[in-house]
């Protein structure tokens, strides 16, 4: 504010005084802090089973449908067998006329009217007879499609009288008690989070309600492009409407350890990094490099840069440069001596409030 300067022929307006840049602050110091981190997730299976055909054949049987229960071992589908049972009495009678045919030999070999060739001739006939009625024996049990778990059946991708050949993907069967959660978390908060840790788990789909878990297992590897990594939770109980891709919030409570916290606003960021603003001894900014950590609410933790005690500028950015002079102003915008911007004493009933960028508002 230009003061009036009276003289005895004329008023004239004095040169302004320079004013200091106004800021707000806090001074960083080390607390035991604990992070609650919420994470978007999906509910998936664990227990999967993709059943392929390992036959080719005419379904004859497939009376299952989407969410029928199956016991293990219990038979979910037959293909047509009328050939394979043909070829196996074919491979029986073949391994009959062998044993038959290694027994007359045996006793003519102790009268000594074959010879060892043939014997061992023989013998071999018998071994390859055996091995084609073992081989049909276990082609025909995969016309027989069992049930490896007790489950429930989420695909059925084929009908009654289609021809399938090998290797035909013909449904899918599910462990419903081997579902969990499944959430990724940075790499920033991956070592304060271990296997057996308490979670919180919301399934949007079933209302506010939380559910009670603990951590499954972490993946051992980053993701390339975001640098996180899966984490699995498993209910204590799973809950009843849970589904199979369900949208989950999952809340990890990271044990509480001394951490030395900013206001996020008071980070700042240009082509180098990150950095923040200090106040020097000598009352000036000067612009300081760290590295970020955890984001707990509205604060973030400091890694690297920072000590306990510095002030740290949180409001009052725009136009601030190292060396710059600031003056200090509580967050109502008075300073600490009840003096305004301009040097007059009010008795901390003036504000020379500040916004985000440093613009003063006189009230």
């Amino acid at each position: 504010m230009a003061a009036v300067v009276r003289t005895q022929n004329r008023t004239r307006l004095a040169p302004p005084r320079p004013k200091s840049h106004l800021v707000t602050s806090i001074t960083t110091e080390r607390a035991l802090v604990s992070a609650r981190y919420e994470r978007p997730g999906t509910l998936r299976l664990r227990r999967l089973v993709r059943i392929y055909s390992l036959e080719e054949g005419r379904i004859t049987k497939f009376d299952l449908f989407e969410g029928d229960r199956v016991a293990r071992d219990q038979t979910l589908m037959r293909l047509e067998d009328d050939l394979l049972r043909a070829e196996l009495d074919k491979a029986r009678a073949s391994r009959d006329q062998a044993d038959l045919e290694l027994e007359r030999l045996m006793s003519l070999i102790e009268r000594r009217a074959a010879s060892n060739a043939e014997l061992a001739q023989a013998r071999t006939a018998l071994a390859i007879a055996d091995a084609e009625l073992r081989l049909l024996q276990t082609r025909l049990t995969y016309t027989r499609i069992q049930a490896p778990f007790a489950g429930i059946i989420i695909e059925r991708l084929v009908e009654p009288g289609d021809f399938v050949t090998k290797n035909t993907h013909l449904l899918t069967l599910a462990d419903p008690a081997s579902m969990l959660a499944e959430v990724s978390v940075s790499e920033l908060v991956l070592p304060h989070v271990a296997v057996g840790d308490p979670v919180r788990i919301r399934i949007d789909a079933l209302g506010d309600r939380d559910f009670d878990g603990n951590i499954l297992r972490i993946h051992p590897t980053l993701s390339e492009v975001n640098r996180q990594a899966k984490v699995e939770m498993r209910f204590k109980q799973i809950p009843d409407g849970a589904r199979a891709g369900q949208f989950i919030r999952a809340t990890l409570v990271t044990a509480a350890v001394p951490r030395l916290l900013i206001p996020f606003s008071a980070l700042r960021q240009d082509r180098e990094g990150q950095f923040v603003w200090l106040i020097d001894s000598d009352d000036t900014a000067a612009k300081c490099r760290v590295q970020s950590g955890l984001r707990i609410a509205d604060r973030i933790e400091i890694l690297q840069g920072l000590e306990p005690g510095d002030k740290v500028i949180t409001r009052g950015f725009l136009g601030l440069d190292s060396g710059t002079k600031v003056t200090l102003i509580d967050s109502d915008g008075i300073d600490s001596d009840g003096i305004d911007s301009d040097g007059i004493d009010n008795g901390g009933i003036g504000r020379d409030r500040i916004d985000d960028d440093g613009h003063r508002k006189i009230e």
